[in-house]
Order: C-alpha cells, then structure tokens, then sequence
C-alpha cells in the first residue's frame, strides 16, 4: 500500500493544492496520472501523482482509493519538478503548468507517421556540408563549451554572433559531443517559419529518424504521436518553437535557445512563462548546457551575461569572410519634399533595378500587414474599430473586409461614416498587401512572394513559399517579421525596409530595443552567399538612436544607451514588471474590483517600501471576447520578488474564488 499526493485535473482555483489518496498499486510513480473520485463527482476524473509516501502521512484520516493508473501517458519527476516550479513563479494553478507537459489529442488514425521534412528535403535544393570545419571564433566558442559538455557542468552560455556568423554549426557541434556521451538535446526557434530550415539542417547531419518536431501548427494526432515517440526514447533530438520546452525528453545534454531575444519566447497565455527560465530549470535538473544564441541579444540577456550570470561568448565576422551588408538611410521626409510621395525611395529604386539585371534576389520588410493600416473618415476623422475589441482595423484588399488582427473578426467595410454618415471612408497608411501592389506596377517582369500571417494560414503554405525563394522561383520576397527571423538565402543581394517607424510608435518601454532587433536581423539576411549585401532602410526619424545604431550593427553603442535609460527609469532588468490584470464581462464590476485591489495593493506594498503601483487603466485590448480587462502595473525590485508574488498571489486566490465578485484576476511577470 502507498500514499500519494495528487493534483486534481480541473480549473478550479479552490481546488488547486495537494490531495492525499491511498493506491494499493506499489509500482505507482510521481508523475503517473491516476483515475479517481474527487469531492461530490459521480465520475471518475484524473490526478497527477507529485508525491509518494510508503507510510500513513497522518493517523486517523480515512483516506480516498486510487481507481487505477493511467498507463499510456505519464510524466517523470523532472516534468512534475518544473511544472511545481512554474507554479510559483508565475503563479498560475498546477494544471495550467502540468498541462504543459501532457500530450494534446489521441494518436492519429492512421498510426504513427513521420512529418514530411523527408520529402520535403528532397525537393529542396538544400545542401549541407557534412564535414564543416569551425573557424577559429567558432572553435573558441566550442572549446569553451564542449568544457562544460564533457564536466556535465550546468552552464547558460549567451553566443553574441553577428548575422551570418556560424551559430547554428556551433550549436551542431556542441549537440554532437553531448549525443557522443549518451546525451540528448533540445532545440527551439522563435518562429513555426524557421522549424523547416533547422530540421532540414540537422536532420542532413544527423539523420531524420534521430529527430521529432513539436509546433503548434501539428494536428492534435500529429502531436500526440511525436510526443509518444519523444517519450518512448526513439528520438535523440527535438525541434521545435516554444511548446518544444516541455518535450517529454529525459537525459539532456544540451539546450538551444535561437534568436533568444525574441518576444515569442514570452507566453501569452496562462501560465505566462519566459521560455529561458523553464530551459535553465530542465538544464539545471540534467546538468545540461544552456546555449542562447542571438546578433541581438536581448538587454536582459546581455546585462546577465555582464553579471556574470551567462557565460559570453563572441563571434565578431561572418563564416564565410564577407562583410556585412552596407546599409543607408533615407529620410522619407526629403523623398516628400522632392516629389516623390511613392512608397520606394529613389535610392532604393535604384538598388532594386540593379540588383533584379544582375539576377540577385531581394527582401522587402515592413512590419504591418494588410493593405490600410486604418480605415478613417475624412470628414469627421473617425476611425473604424473592431466592435470587440476597440481597435482600429485593418483594411485588406484581398478579401474586401476590414480586419481586427487581434481577435479575428471581420467585417464589411460600410458605405457611410457610422458617426457623421458622410460618404468619405478611406484606408490610410501602408501594409504589406499595398507594398505587393505597388511593387508589381514598378517592377512587372519581377516573381513576387508575400509572407506574413495572411498567406501562411494553409498547412504547408510557408515551406512552399520558402522553398521558392530558395530556388530562385521568386525574386522579391515581400514580408513582415517572419523575413527577419532567421532564415538563410545565399543570393539575396538587397534589403529594403519601407518604413522602420513602425515598430518605434508604440507605448512600450521595449519599443527601441525591438527595433534596433528586427532592423538589424532584417538587414542581416543579405550578403550570406559569396557577394557582398546592401541594405536601405527608410524612415522618418533619421536620428533615432536605435534606427542609427541598426545601420551601423553597432550592439554595443545601443545597449550602452538603452540600459542607462531603464536604469534612470527602474526597468528591466532592474526590476520585474508585474501586470495584475482584471477580467469580467460588467464594465463597472471590472473598474470597481480594479479600485478596489489597487488600494489594497497600495497598502500592502508601501509596508515593504515599493511606491511604484499605477492606477489601474483600461486595457488597449480590452474588450476582446465580450470581456473587459483593467491592468495595473507594479515594479517590484529584484529582492523583494517573492515578498511581492505572495501579496499578488493572496488577491489572486481571493477573487477568484469570491463569486460575487464577478471577476477574475490574471498575473504577468515582465508582460510584452
């Protein structure tokens, strides 16, 4: 007979702590999922086991029995131990952070089954040199961290390298010692987009039947069998985006974080976990190395790594010796002033004309889909916004309706101002659909491609559009941050960006460090083959210190300026930004509660010295799905985290669970 401690598989906020049973099975294991009866239910629901006791834990009290072990699906003690661990550090309940870890859907019909990256790999025009040899930079790198490989000493290297400066042969390398010794690795990118290229590269070196690929874009069944083939031990190596952390791999050697600064290794949904914070959990637990790899490296990053918290590592020149690609700017001011109210500046008129007669290849980068950005009465200057979700929508052209791109809707584009009734309704501003368009009328002989979310929705959409561009079936390459992540074409000449303001005009402190990102990591997809790149970047704040520093790739001259700024500001990383979020379908009820807890939270915070809690605010977004969202925002100082998540937390439960309340109350540590 053993004792266990189970979670209960349901949402209940009042449930979500250990419940003791007894299971007359001794094989049962932390991690087993385990049918049981709970409470008043009639059926049977599951538990996962998170301790075992082979004593009574307390004399006296009639315990409940197990009904039977689940004998298809379980986790190990690792997957309970870091599903514990996101529970409190981001104070979401145990089944959002188990969920994680457990299979979605049943195996598929049809049985287990690979993925197409074969075949697609031999329709590529793909080659992979089998026996790459590390320039000097990379085989300092290596050696630094084939050490720590070797020693099984958990280490979190951060490998600052220029674009097109060999990281992903590095992480090649490293996970070929780590698979020499026994061990197993893991490696995650930021995009769905970039899942084909890695796979394809990795599976050249190491063969597809060592590897499984875990997205979101896998049918349920494709997911479950992949997950069963991980968790069986078929596979020495898992690819993947961000759901790939919770791969149910054992035995890992090595971890890989590419393009770590990216903003989609944040989670927006509960548990709004930091992916590198669950990576260095799971290395930690197998004594793994840790490897984040980036040209721009996130500020957060970079000051750990300056803490001494990250190893650094520096790869200063691209592999194959070339320089990086020469990029200008132009001030679309003076393109105005001189006639020109087109999209394309001359200069990039230019280089786009030469580059097409010399048989190079270009990408064209604005960060905003659709065709108008806004649809807005020229008589009363009313904007049309999303009825759900008061934000403007977007105009496409290529299905006639008006867009919301946060939650979905669509709707025809009306005949009369729904607030003057004139006949003046126009889109403004510019989206990827226009800037297709307009280079069509300007370069007619030229094979266009568009990549953004709108022509990636079918499955298989991207790696055909990709796998084009590889082939040289398309000449302009016309796209929004999907082009800038990652991706590596050799006969790409010329980078345009149409308008680097975009990402600037935001209300958020990151908003220059994510455009000095994606500037620098756009213009770094030229020049990769044998020829030297060319970049020209429009904009219409010439001076802007992040749009300046991209130009120049000069890392150093940005982070220097950007963490004086969140220093002066008490940022991150020298605080953690914490977002208590109010949730009900009643306005008031949403307002009121928001009053209500901020005064509370004043109270509780001046008693340990913090002062910085905002009023709450209605949220941008805040009306999505019928409901209305009150956000207050606090900075807590790195010592006093826990204090601070313990105050957060008893609220939390709080009105949770009070019904008549008729609210819910969310948590986002350091929200993007």
């Amino acid at each position: 007979m053993k004792y266990i401690d189970i979670v209960v598989a349901n949402s209940n906020e009042s449930t979500d702590r250990y419940y003791t049973y007894m299971c007359e099975n001794d094989d049962v294991a932390v991690g087993n999922l385990v049918n049981i009866m709970f409470a008043r239910s009639k059926k049977p629901i599951v538990g996962i086991v998170v301790q075992v006791y082979s004593e009574m834990p307390k004399e006296g009290i009639r315990y409940r029995q197990v009904i039977d072990i689940n004998s298809e699906v379980s986790l190990n003690e690792e997957m309970v131990s870091t599903a514990v661990f996101l529970r409190a550090r981001y104070l979401c309940r145990y089944m959002e952070a188990f969920s994680l870890f457990l299979p979605s859907g049943k195996p598929s019909k049809r049985g287990i089954k690979r993925l197409p990256y074969k075949e697609l790999a031999e329709k590529a025009n793909f080659t992979q040199n089998l026996n790459f040899e590390l320039n000097s930079e990379q085989m300092r790198a290596f050696s630094e961290i084939s050490e720590d490989i070797i020693k099984e000493n958990n280490s979190i290297f951060l490998i600052q390298g220029i674009t097109g400066s060999g990281k992903t042969e590095l992480y090649m390398k490293s996970i070929e010692l780590a698979i020499q010794k026994g061990k197993n690795a893991l490696v995650l990118v930021p995009e769905i987009t970039l899942t084909t290229q890695m796979v394809l590269r990795f599976a050249h070196r190491f063969g597809f039947e060592n590897i499984a690929v875990i997205h979101s874009r896998l049918s349920q069944g494709e997911r479950y069998d992949e997950w069963q083939r991980i968790r069986n031990g078929e596979v020495r190596i898992v690819i993947g985006a961000r759901s790939a952390i919770f791969a149910p791999l054992e035995n890992i050697g090595v971890i890989v974080l590419d393009e770590e600064h990216e903003a989609s290794y944040k989670s927006d949904q509960s548990p709004k976990y930091e992916t590198v914070d669950v990576a260095a959990k799971r290395a930690k637990y197998y004594n793994a190395v840790l490897l984040l790899g980036s040209a721009t490296p996130s500020v957060v990053s970079k000051k750990r790594a300056f803490d001494g918290i990250y190893k650094p590592l520096m790869l200063n020149n691209r592999y194959n010796g070339n320089k990086l690609p020469k990029a200008e700017i132009v001030d679309m001011r003076e393109e105005i002033k001189s006639g020109n109210k087109h999209i394309v500046s001359k200069l990039l008129y230019d280089k786009m004309e030469t580059m097409l007669k010399n048989g190079k290849q270009i990408i064209l980068f604005l960060n905003r889909r659709g065709y108008s950005t806004v649809i807005a009465c020229k008589d009363c200057g009313t904007v049309l916004k999303c009825k759900k979700c008061d934000i403007a929508l977007t105009y496409h052209k290529e299905d006639g309706l008006a867009h919301c791109h946060y939650c979905g809707e669509r709707v025809r584009v009306p005949k009369f101002c729904p607030e003057c009734q004139g006949e003046k309704l126009q889109g403004l501003g510019i989206g990827t659909e226009k800037v297709e368009e307009q280079i069509a009328d300007l370069f007619p002989k030229a094979k266009l491609q568009r990549l953004d979310l709108d022509t990636v929705k079918k499955k298989g959409s991207v790696e055909k559009i990709l796998d084009d561009f590889n082939k040289n079936k398309t000449d302009i390459l016309i796209g929004t941050q999907i082009v800038a992540k990652g991706l590596d074409f050799k006969n790409v000449g010329l980078v345009g960006v149409i308008l680097a303001d975009t990402s600037l005009n935001v209300p958020d402190f990151r908003a220059g460090e994510r455009t000095f990102q994606l500037i620098t990591q756009v213009i770094g997809r030229a020049g990769r083959g044998e020829d030297e790149g060319s970049a020209v970047v429009q904009t219409y704040q010439p001076q802007n210190m992040a749009i300046v520093c991209a130009t120049k790739n000069d890392y150093d001259g940005f982070y220097h300026e950007e963490i004086e700024f969140r220093k002066h500001m008490m940022y991150p990383p020298f605080c953690d930004l914490v977002q208590v979020v109010v949730i009900s379908r009643s306005e008031d009820a949403c307002a009121n509660a928001a009053g209500e807890i901020y005064e509370k939270l004043i109270l509780e915070f001046e008693k340990l010295g913090i002062n910085d809690v905002f009023m709450p605010q209605k949220l941008l977004w805040s009306e999505t799905k019928e409901h209305y969202r009150y956000g207050i925002i606090i900075k807590c100082p790195k010592t006093k985290r826990q204090e601070c998540l313990s105050i957060l937390a008893k609220y939390k439960f709080l009105y949770n669970t009070d019904k008549k309340k008729k609210v819910q109350v969310a948590l986002d540590i350091n929200p993007y």
